[in-house]
């Protein structure tokens, strides 16, 4: 049984909760034969004949450079469903080993960790922090596939952390009282790691823990604000009366890359760590209200306003700038990183917007004009992308630098017919004038998620990573699940189930594969779930499209350099639909054939997250997130941590192929 399962519950339930109540007029007006063919289980092919040319310039481009019976080579690893399983189980001919776990060490002079997990705030600075998630490495230009800096997310922290809990006392007035070292554990533990790795010589990858380039980034570390809200009003605070500098970065969940070799931590829940207890300032606030920020007497999960009164976010007049009740307008935003430079501090970059974003996944055109894809990991929130008015310079580093500071921001509408079009977020456009509650074009920025609401893009399914195919540009969304769907958020084309409980993946193809362009083609790739085929008795909700093995649930996405797919899994293994699919687990498709394939199962009780891998993609890394029970021990008895897992083939072969 899962390990601290209350805690898990509480926070997929909130995680997952549908913020966003608007039903947009647009959605409903969809081209009904267009529909009916979409949900009759042929989605792909309703669009391509819509669309002839959609996908025969993919299948051109990747049967250029592969062999097409060749693309995924390795025998499928078998779904598990005991609540006792406590491995990594992958493919014949590979083998899995934890490389990287929570209390590692990170920073020189760093205490070993404790079983007992009795390290002290001050030693979790140096330490590897909790729930690895998305993450890059990076390799040095002499000897690419022998050295390098590997970049891991830690997305937030599990009860695990203390020996003895989240110790919480409750008060008359709804709030709660923590322990001050617990809290600042709980931030030290949040953020990310830095880490050189190389290898050895027996040609084993090891980590470097005396490197100084080694970095951990935390909950406590300073951050430059940049873009258009530097400096703006809505982000001063009593303790940054001028608006320049944050302390810490939370809830990093997946991230990207530009092609100046720069790492993008993107800010997803962070309003689980926030209160507002004044219902009027609430409710009159809309960068609290639409983002969910917490109203009443304390925080989500943590309660670390307790101790830490910047998480306070309730007006107090009594302060400068209102105390702290702008602190939350300085999360939800990209972070930018330059592995190679310890002594910089990160950057937030403010003009791609605020949402609870999952990532910022580039798409490079040949004229270096580019679009940065993100989604916003709720209930009926929007898929986004962010156009640089300026374009990448290879040679010009001084000139990349600063890219993000200035483009805009779009929001997509998926339409019944297989077209999409990318809706700017501008300030001045109709739905953003300040009739409508947005004052200037810094308002739409720190509120993008209200913008997409008034300029009508399409509410989807829990939007979280893309991926962009390393070949032809499509792009392809995962969207993880939602109950809420025929509820909160109408059915519509490219979100067909009511209840949606598995999730589904969708692709889309820019106009003349131009990453800037603002209309675009798309159809479903697969709906997850169990397959078309199955038997009758299995309610509609639950049908997918699989042609291979099952999955639910899809959140993690990558691109290997041949075209691979690779797919990770967030379900909840003990629900009863999910005797057949067992626990999370990491899959490759064949964009074309649309085979999935099981390559990864993983520890009862985790979600399956977080992919890179080496430049000659013969060592790949994967996280193994908030594991139910002991991994990466196998004793039942230890406790568990989450762990970034190192995989290679026993040949030293290509992964996949």
């Amino acid at each position: 049984m899962k390990q601290n399962q209350s805690f898990h519950d509480a926070l997929e339930s909130l995680d997952d909760k549908s913020i966003n109540t608007s039903r947009q007029p647009s959605l409903n007006q969809l081209v009904n034969e267009g529909r009916r063919n979409l949900l009759k289980g042929g989605a792909a092919l309703a669009i391509s004949s819509l669309f002839p040319s959609l996908f025969s310039p993919l299948a051109h481009a990747i049967s250029a450079n592969i062999e097409r019976n060749s693309l995924i080579n390795f025998q499928s690893v078998e779904a598990v469903t005991s609540s006792d399983f406590d491995i990594v189980s992958v493919p014949p001919g590979y083998r899995a080993q934890a490389f990287f776990s929570w209390g590692d060490s990170v920073m020189p002079g760093a205490p070993a960790w404790r079983e007992d997990a009795s390290n002290t705030w001050q030693d979790q600075l140096l330490q590897a922090g909790d729930n690895n998630d998305g993450m890059h490495f990076f390799p040095f230009a002499e000897a690419p596939n022998e050295r390098g800096l590997l970049v891991v997310n830690h997305e937030y922290v599990n009860p695990t952390l203390h020996p003895e809990g989240m110790l919480f006392t409750d008060n008359p007035d709804g709030s709660r009282t923590r322990p001050a070292d617990q809290v600042r554990k709980e931030l030290a533990a949040h953020g990310l790691s830095v880490i050189e790795i190389h290898k050895n010589a027996d040609g084993q990858w090891q980590r470097v823990t005396d490197s100084g380039f080694n970095r951990r980034i935390t909950g406590f570390s300073p951050f430059r604000i940049s873009g258009p809200l530097a400096g703006d009003p809505r982000m001063k605070t009593a303790s940054d009366p001028e608006g320049d500098e944050i302390l810490g970065t939370l809830n990093n969940c997946s991230m990207g890359v530009t092609p100046w070799g720069t790492y993008l931590a993107c800010e997803e829940n962070f309003h689980n760590y926030f209160v507002n207890r004044d219902k009027k300032d609430y409710a009159n606030r809309p960068e609290h209200k639409r983002y969910g920020i917490g109203l009443g007497g304390s925080s989500r999960y943590y309660a670390w306003e307790s101790t830490e009164p910047r998480f306070d976010a309730t007006p107090d007049p009594s302060q400068a700038h209102d105390g702290h009740v702008n602190e939350p307008n300085r999360f939800g935003w990209v972070v930018e990183l330059d592995p190679f430079a310890p002594e910089k501090s990160p950057v937030k970059r403010t003009a791609m917007g605020r949402l609870g974003r999952e990532c910022a996944v580039c798409s490079l055109g040949d004229d270096g004009r580019m679009a940065f894809y993100s989604g916003d990991d709720a209930r009926g929130e929007y898929l986004y992308k962010f156009v640089p008015d300026q374009a990448y310079r290879p040679t010009d580093q001084a000139h990349n630098q600063n890219l993000l500071d200035s483009g805009t921001l779009y929001a997509a509408r998926f339409m019944a017919d297989g077209s999409g079009r990318w809706l700017p977020l501008r300030f001045g456009d109709p739905g953003l004038t300040p009739a409508e509650g947005f004052a200037d074009a810094q308002a739409v920025l720190l509120n993008s998620r209200g913008a997409a609401d008034a300029v009508g893009a399409t509410p989807m399914d829990r939007p979280e990573w893309v991926a962009v195919h390393p070949h032809t540009r499509e792009a392809y969304v995962t969207l993880t699940n939602n109950t809420d769907r025929g509820k909160q958020q109408p059915v519509d084309a490219a979100n067909p189930r009511e209840q949606n409980l598995h999730g589904q993946i969708l692709r889309w193809r820019e106009a003349r594969r131009d990453p800037t362009a603002v209309e675009f083609e798309w159809d479903i790739f697969v709906l997850a779930g169990e397959r078309q085929d199955a038997d009758h008795s299995i309610p509609a909700n639950r049908v997918g499209t699989i042609k291979g093995d099952l999955f639910s649930s899809p959140d993690g996405l990558a691109f290997d350099s041949a075209g691979r797919l690779w797919i990770l899994t967030d379900a909840d293994e003990t629900a009863p639909y999910m005797n057949k699919i067992g626990s999370n687990q990491m899959l490759c498709a064949d964009p074309i054939s649309r085979e999935v394939r099981r390559f990864l199962v993983g520890p009862w009780g985790a979600e399956i997250t977080g992919i890179t891998w080496s430049p000659d993609e013969k060592a790949i890394w994967v996280n193994v997130q908030h594991p139910g029970i002991s991994y990466p021990a196998s004793d039942g008895h230890s406790r568990p941590r989450s762990t970034t897992v190192l995989i290679t083939r026993e040949d030293g072969g290509v992964i996949g192929s």
